[in-house]
């Protein structure tokens, strides 16, 4: 049985929290490999919307075994919440669910010290979602993090949080602020949360490693997305974690060869949180265009998404690093109403065009993006379930992007609904799960 990866192929946003959901039913588990709850997927089932920021999107299936794995960062707060928010949904969420005891969480401190470096970098700040995610990420590689795992000994829970109080003292009072973190409080907290979790926390990586040696498939589920991604991301605009395929191995204690494919997510314009390069942005009044068509607010903070058109370059570059097998292109019904569409093909940097995507930030920054238009299909999508039900210059758009990005499209979305879904039958898919 075949272990797939589902990868945001762009900034985020991309709709990976739908994919997951339509091909939960093919495997017997889903584990998440990175970021903390920095990252919102929403997920639409019958008029009903889940948004899922730390626990995977295949919890809304039965029966269905849910992994947060070691690469994750938890805030305990968080992660209450949105257990009660999905129960009082009619979600169940109790040993469906196993978190690794080598996750690191996300604490009060981490918020406070998110907050004060994003004040200090000024016009030049990163637009960080202000979760604490990044400072989480520091501690853990600073050798001063805590632990899932280190709740199991609550005894010990205050000299483990000594060095990361140290240091978060020493940064608050050098920037001549009053520290005002309730560190007992903390500890009362964290030894409540692991006596209510205890037997969730156990080394995710031999779980699955035990449902593998059952012959059972493992759907991995990746959060934010490539172009954000800690080391091939556009840093240091990027998240805190392995964003791409390649973050499995490492996030979830899975070998490289125990995976059989990877499927990139991409929508069918694009959008970008935050700050950053961004060189298919488009022009304002498009840009407010397709925000309102496409709901572009984060399901994490609300902020409106930048918005622009495809970018088949920064696409080719994210199939390069993940190997994508196939592309699900989402929310191709958001392009209805246009008469053209621009596609960004290549960039043109001080005289030269570049088919690739630059390293180097200063260049992405001045990048000029080379467009081509597609005619559009001024004709409704939403609802579509088969391919050749699509209109004929819809069906040309997704080819086009196949060519540009040199990856087969395996499905499009028409909707938010689960089934407003097109699987094309001789995509990837159909080999993966025949």
């Amino acid at each position: 049985m075949p272990n797939i990866v589902i990868v945001g192929a762009q900034w985020g946003d991309e709709g990976k929290g739908k994919v997951v959901d339509l091909l939960t039913p093919k495997v017997q588990v889903v584990a998440r490999y990175n970021g903390g709850h920095n990252a919102g997927h929403t997920v639409v089932v019958g008029g009903k919307k889940f948004i899922l920021h730390v626990i995977p999107s295949g919890i809304l299936h039965p029966g269905i075994l849910c992994v947060a794995g070691n690469g994750m960062v938890i805030n305990p707060a968080a992660f209450d919440r949105e257990k009660a928010e999905l129960e009082e949904l009619g979600v169940a969420v109790g040993d469906n669910l196993v978190i690794s005891d080598r996750v690191h969480l996300i604490l009060p401190h981490h918020y406070a010290l998110e907050a004060l470096s994003e004040e200090q970098r000024g016009s030049r700040a990163l637009g960080t979602t202000l979760r604490g995610t990044g400072p989480a990420y520091e501690d853990k590689v600073g050798r001063r993090g805590v632990t899932m795992g280190d709740l199991l000994c609550p005894d010990s829970l205050e000299e483990k949080l000594a060095e990361a109080r140290r240091h978060y003292e020493a940064l608050v009072l050098g920037a001549g602020r009053k520290p005002d973190v309730d560190w007992e409080g903390v500890v009362a907290e964290l030894v409540t949360f692991g006596e209510r979790h205890r037997s969730k926390i156990k080394d995710a990586s031999l779980v699955l490693h035990q449902q593998m040696a059952r012959g059972y498939s493992i759907l991995f589920e990746g959060a934010q997305a490539t172009l954000l991604d800690l080391d091939h991301g556009t840093y240091p605009f990027v998240t805190s974690s392995s964003a791409t395929a390649g973050g499995v191995a490492v996030g979830a204690g899975v070998p490289p060869s125990r995976i059989d494919g990877v499927m990139g997510v991409a929508k069918a314009y694009c959008t970008r949180v935050g700050t950053g390069p961004f060189p298919s942005e488009a022009e304002e009044g498009a840009a407010e265009a397709l925000r309102a068509r496409g709901k572009e607010f984060g399901a994490t903070t609300g902020r409106p998404r930048r918005c622009g058109w495809f970018d088949a370059v920064a696409a080719r570059y994210a199939t390069r690093l993940n190997g994508f097998d196939t592309l699900a292109i989402t929310k191709l019904d958001v392009l209805d109403e246009l008469e053209q569409i621009p596609i960004c093909t290549a960039y043109r940097f001080e005289g030269e065009t570049l088919d690739e995507f630059p390293s180097d930030l200063s260049v992405l920054e001045r990048c000029q993006p080379v467009f081509e238009s597609i005619p559009g299909w001024k004709a409704p999508t939403p609802g579509a379930r088969q391919w050749d039900r699509l209109p004929a210059a819809a069906r040309d758009y997704v080819e086009r992007l196949s060519e540009l990005v040199g990856t087969e499209v395996g499905i499009v979305s028409t909707g938010p609904e689960r089934e407003d879904t097109v699987i094309r039958d001789q995509s990837a898919l159909a080999s993966w799960f025949s």
